[in-house]
């Protein structure tokens, strides 16, 4: 099958001229000779730029390409800015599969008498229709009421479809990491290996059931910004692994924008608060939906001039650690201000470049790409792009941008997108700022410490009991070492008078060894008397 969608894939990149991307120097004689004299491979899209025959051939190979091609758009840090913005086009309108077949497949998952006595209605005409899955409409029978539901279903063997695609995937990667001039600096086989983790969690529902209860569980606290995303509840009882059951939520997809402006939604506040969650999720609750795109994405307009977001699709999600975050929440804050040194500085403290680079190089290069950012006014300043030129700028003093920081990157770039789109004169910078910086003073101030405490109470609690028996087994073991350091010092004292006594009596000893010696010529009696006398002196001192 490899070597099938191999000829196919090659077939559809000439086709749409995108062996033109290869160096001619490159080409091998028979791909050039091919490409002479077979008209089925000849560049039938001449009238296009490069980068929209790009997007077309992507569109044409299929749905795991498409949404490879997806990935690909958000990182702006690897492509040029054309290529990008024809990725960011593609969508994922798909043929669905038969409804018969789906429904199969969800009976033989769920079992068929639990189908039969909890699941009515099932329209067999999918609601939606995507690359890895479709949606299908149903009512089902919960805690004696009935609820309105969609059952998302696997599409079948997809999963040997996307295997063989990605080893397709990694030969072109490899390919480009050998032959082609900007091969390293695009890291074809690290950004095939990230798209192969991300495309493979997506075939597990009950991974992404888990994070949509999780999600739900954060904005469903009564704490400020809860109210502004509504998450779907999960029947995860009735979900498997190639079926995921959860609420039917009814809004306004959020790029209609036509629509959305008939309902007389305030676009302000929408966009704002598309800002707030994104935020919210990241630096409050460290689990945020990395996929918002607006497929994902509804807005709530029951009432206009309050209206709320709605997120589905929580197959892709990020998290960041306690120090990701500070630092993050730090280096914004930091250029907000302009204040690059203390970007610069805040990069190596964290890690994020080696230890040994220079702060005030990484500073002026900070600087050299951001100034002219910032002579812009703050509403024309893309709040993604700056994090893009950030993480591009570092990269040069080999940062290794961590995935978690990636799904960031990406995730900004939707929800500026989108709030963008909704309210043009949108200041991401205005909006962003007063968050931030709060979030900082939380993290290091009073409340922090007050915070800190009040969370290890429950700890000091359990504890307590057991603090007079530590405080005690603690003293008697340091009278316990105190004696046994005074032991030991008093033999080494002992060991250190024995061994002067030795070097004292072996002089003697010696001295009279030879005196004896001396006096042997004189007199052999009184030489013999005290050359035995030495001797056993010396003896007895070597014993001590």
């Amino acid at each position: 099958m490899k070597s099938k969608r191999l000829h196919q894939i090659v077939k559809t990149f000439m086709q749409y001229g995108l062996d033109e991307l290869v160096p001619k120097h490159l080409l091998p004689w028979y791909v050039k000779l091919a490409k002479g004299s077979l008209f089925w491979l000849r560049n039938k899209h001449q009238d296009k730029p490069k980068a929209a025959r790009f997007r077309l051939a992507i569109e044409s190979l299929g749905p795991v390409f498409i949404k490879f091609g997806q990935m690909l758009s958000t990182r702006r840090d690897l492509l040029p800015d054309d290529f990008a913005n024809e990725l960011a086009l593609l969508q994922d309108q798909v043929s669905p599969f038969d409804g018969e077949q789906a429904k199969q497949i969800v009976i033989q998952a769920i079992g068929e008498t639990v189908f039969e006595q909890q699941i009515t209605n099932f329209d067999t005409t999918p609601l939606a229709s995507a690359s890895i899955a479709q949606v299908h409409a149903a009512t089902l029978l919960h805690d004696g009421e009935e609820k309105e539901v969609v059952i998302k279903v696997l599409r079948p063997d997809i999963a040997d479809i996307i295997h063989a695609d990605l080893e397709v995937m990694e030969f072109f990667a490899g390919f480009v990491a050998k032959w082609l001039s900007d091969g390293k600096r695009l890291r074809p086989k690290e950004v095939v290996n990230e798209y192969r983790k991300t495309i493979l969690d997506e075939l597990d529902l009950l991974r992404e059931a888990a994070n949509g209860i999780q999600l739900k569980r954060n904005f469903s606290q009564g704490r400020q910004y809860d109210d502004i995303l509504y998450v779907p509840e999960v029947y995860s009882e009735y979900s498997h692994k190639n079926v995921l059951v959860m609420e039917r939520i009814y809004g306004i997809g959020v790029g209609e924008i036509e629509q959305l402006k008939a309902n007389n939604v305030n676009m302000k506040l929408l966009a704002e608060r598309g800002v707030q969650v994104f935020f919210t999720q990241v630096f409050r609750d460290s689990f945020f939906h990395a996929d918002m795109h607006p497929g994902n994405v509804f807005v709530n307009a029951t009432n206009p001039q309050d209206p709320t977001w709605i997120a589905i699709d929580c197959g892709i999600v990020g998290t960041l650690n306690k120090e990701d975050k500070r630092y993050l929440a730090e280096n914004f804050v930091a250029f907000f201000n302009r204040d690059y040194h203390k970007v610069a500085q805040l990069h190596v403290d964290s890690g994020w470049v080696p230890r040994n680079t220079s702060v005030d190089e990484f500073e002026f290069a900070i600087r050299t790409v951001c100034e002219p950012i910032f002579n812009k006014p703050l509403a024309e300043i893309s709040f993604g792009q700056v994090l893009v030129s950030l993480f591009n700028t570092a990269r040069r003093f080999n940062m290794e941008v961590q995935p978690q920081l990636v799904l960031l990157q990406k995730t900004l770039l939707y929800i500026e997108g989108l709030g963008r789109q909704l309210f043009p004169e949108l200041d991401l910078w205005d909006t962003a700022k007063p968050f931030l910086e709060d979030w900082v003073k939380e993290q290091m101030g009073v409340k922090a410490v007050y915070k800190k405490v009040k969370d290890n109470l429950p700890f000091w609690n359990e504890k307590l009991p057991e603090i007079p028996d530590l405080v005690y087994d603690y003293l008697q073991a340091g009278k316990e070492n105190h004696q046994a350091q005074q032991r030991l010092m008093l033999e080494l004292n002992q060991q250190q008078q024995r061994s002067q006594k030795r070097v004292i009596f072996s002089v003697i000893g010696g001295s009279f060894l030879i005196s004896s010696g001396v006096m042997f010529s004189a007199n052999t009696v009184i030489s013999g008397i005290l050359f035995i006398s030495a001797v056993i002196f010396l003896r007895q001192s070597l014993k001590k």
